[in-house]
């Protein structure tokens, strides 16, 4: 347990049987009346962004997480496989459960957050940035540069990214793998 003056980001608590993972917080000490915790929370399992106001000196249940580096193997089913980097063991982890999946190629390493307490796994994050080569793209046209027009791309993990007209098939391209968008040219 944990008092509320003592949340910072990236805590995770445990509230009406759900995970949050704290996003923001602010200390608030109006004029009149008591001092109060402002955060906002996001859910582990869907996402949903809440905002919620803690008493000082109220008690939450605090969630004790792990960050360990997985590499992905192959997938089976619905779930991907991966291995611990550090135990060897094998852990199935959901669709779902992965952030920016679709930039996901064999041998990848991930960052798996999982409850320290129950060993589940909560979410796993591939890196921000990937480099990722072009299988296909449409060839440009010279001239068609003025406007900051984008073309269609189709990269070797399968998934299709936006690019602006200059870039060509063969080339290796840097991802945000938090929504999908084009970066630059690798270096």
């Amino acid at each position: 347990m944990i008092n509320a003056q003592d949340i910072k980001n990236g805590t995770c608590i445990r509230m009406d049987g759900r995970l949050y993972f704290v996003i923001e917080f602010l200390h608030v000490k109006p004029g009149k009346g008591n001092t109060f915790m402002r955060t906002t929370l996001k859910d582990v399992v869907d996402g949903r962004v809440i905002e919620r106001r803690f008493n000082i000196g109220e008690k939450l249940e605090d969630v004790r997480v792990e960050r360990r580096p997985y590499q992905y193997l192959y997938k089976e089913g619905d779930d991907y496989i991966f291995m611990n980097q550090e135990s060897f063991e094998q852990q199935p982890i959901a669709r779902d459960l992965i952030n920016g999946v679709d930039f996901l190629l064999e041998g990848a390493v991930v960052e798996v957050v999982s409850d320290a307490s129950t060993d589940t796994v909560l979410y796993a994050d591939m890196p921000v940035k990937v480099q990722m080569k072009i299988t296909y793209t449409e060839p440009g046209l010279k001239g068609d540069t003025a406007t900051n027009a984008q073309k269609p791309a189709t990269v070797e993990s399968g998934a299709t990214v936006r690019v602006p007209l200059f870039i060509n098939e063969g080339e290796i391209i840097e991802i945000d793998t938090r929504n999908g968008s084009y970066v630059g040219r690798a270096k």
